[in-house]
């Protein structure tokens, strides 16, 4: 993975190619997003917290890729992401999620990852404690009041003795030896759930930790467990002590300010059409009244959270929706005017479809064949049967529902249902998929429009 100052727009596309057909438009103005962080972080620091970051809102029916650029985006540069439906969120109120709740879960996914690359990186130092600590039980250190020579003689002979074990130890020939370990035990936290307008966690309580520290401290308890097993549990146990919680903290906050992207899908849901209705009890009003808890998020706020107070001003915030029934502008001015890029994504044909069948590096026909390769199936496609696949993808779209290259997986299901189901039987190694095979398995299926409609 490149350093963000080693990508330039053009290597962003090329990366985005790997993954995502079609949609130049999109992907362009995603890669210069992404470029502008890195070009924001050389300006002088004055200027520097005056760059706010040019949101982008994507307009494209479902399955065209916009999830997938927005996702692909921050996986170049390990960028913190979180994606939300807009549609879950309610208006300050009312029973539901709060937006805030969209950071808040940002920042707990991030302090986790670093945490788990954090418990990576000391790994061995880790299994080293573990080792040393199921030595000092298996050959504890002997207590002599002797001699200064004696005492020499007894440490050399129970230094070898030590030796001796930790190479049986590390060779695996102690695995099935029993031994008594200190185990801390598991935190019996009651389960409490907050039904209130405000969460408690929004105003930096968290109930685990609250109920914890109300629990007397339960001392240690011993457990007899072979020994390739107590050094599994003693290295998670040194790992975690290991970490420096408070440093994670730090660096995920940092991380989530600067660099945090959250994908904030189906925003059409909350628009409101010609101006919405004045009615007390209309869902309208909760629609607008999201828009408005969304705007001082992507405006730049402080939100409240378990970790400490996150700031939003510099959080790329990419939305997205198919606005069937409604367009852009039917949002709040104010919000509108927090997406300056306008990206409109097209819907998927035939070409496209046959690109996403065999041109990205997770492929869907590279899945199937790998897939089946574990049954020991050879699985291969004649390139008209891939041809006839990305036909029937386009027709029943047509007909029905167009859910872009979701299509494709469903078509496929149902083409190499028997395959999928027999191959860890089937005596025939080899399994070539032709176009008459395709026509032959879909053909009823897709001449019906009301079977492909459910099958398909």
């Amino acid at each position: 993975m490149k350093e963000l100052k080693e990508l330039k727009p053009v290597e962003i596309v090329k990366e985005l190619n790997k993954y995502v057909i079609g949609q130049e438009k999109a992907k362009k103005s995603v890669a210069i997003a992404l470029r502008n962080r890195w070009r924001r972080k050389q300006v002088d620091k004055e200027l520097r917290d005056e760059i706010a970051p040019k949101n982008i809102i994507m307009i494209g029916a479902t399955g065209v890729g916009k999830t997938e650029i927005a996702r692909r985006l921050a996986n170049l540069t390990a960028s913190p992401f979180f994606k939300v439906e807009a549609s879950k969120f309610t208006e300050i109120g009312y029973v539901g999620r709060d937006v805030e709740s969209m950071i808040r879960d940002l920042t707990s996914i991030t302090v986790r990852k670093i945490q788990n690359d954090k418990r990576e990186e000391v790994q061995k130092e880790a299994e080293k404690i573990a080792e040393e600590k199921i030595l000092d039980i298996l050959l504890p250190k002997p207590k002599i009041k002797k001699s200064v020579d004696t005492v020499e003689l007894s440490n050399t002979n129970y230094d070898n003795s030590r030796e001796k074990l930790r190479k049986k130890l590390i060779n695996g020939e102690l695995d099935d030896r029993y031994i008594d370990i200190n185990i801390a035990p598991k935190n019996q936290t009651p389960m409490v759930e907050v039904f209130s307008n405000v969460g408690l966690e929004d105003m930096g309580i968290n109930m685990q930790e609250m109920f914890s520290a109300l629990q007397p401290k339960s001392s240690k308890k011993q457990k007899k467990t072979k020994i390739k097993d107590a050094k599994k549990i003693i290295k998670n146990e040194e790992a975690e002590n290991l970490i420096d919680m408070d440093k994670v903290v730090k660096e995920a906050i940092r991380r989530v300010e600067q660099s945090g992207i959250v994908f904030i899908d189906e925003i059409d849901k909350i628009a409101v059409k010609n101006g919405g209705s004045s009615g007390g009890n209309s869902p309208n009003v909760s629609r607008e009244g999201v828009q408005r808890d969304l705007l001082p998020i992507i405006e730049g706020s402080s939100v409240p959270s378990r970790y400490g107070s996150i700031k939003t001003d510099h959080i790329l915030f990419i939305a997205s929706g198919a606005f069937h029934l409604s367009s852009p502008s039917d949002l709040i001015p104010e919000l509108q005017g927090r997406f300056p890029i306008r990206v409109e994504l097209s819907s998927l044909g035939f070409k496209d479809f046959v690109e996403i069948l065999t041109k990205p590096k997770n492929a869907l026909i590279l899945q199937y064949i790998a897939l089946l390769k574990t049954d020991g199936i050879d699985l291969s496609f004649e390139k008209p049967a891939i041809e006839e696949i990305a036909k029937i993808a386009e027709e029943v779209n047509t007909k029905t529902e167009n859910i872009g290259a979701r299509r494709l997986h469903t078509i496929m299901e149902c083409l190499l249902e028997d395959i999928l189901f027999e191959a860890p039987d089937l005596s025939k190694k080899k399994i070539k998929i032709t176009k008459k095979f395709v026509q032959d398995k879909l053909k009823d299926i897709k001449d019906d429009e009301d079977l492909s409609r459910y099958i398909l």
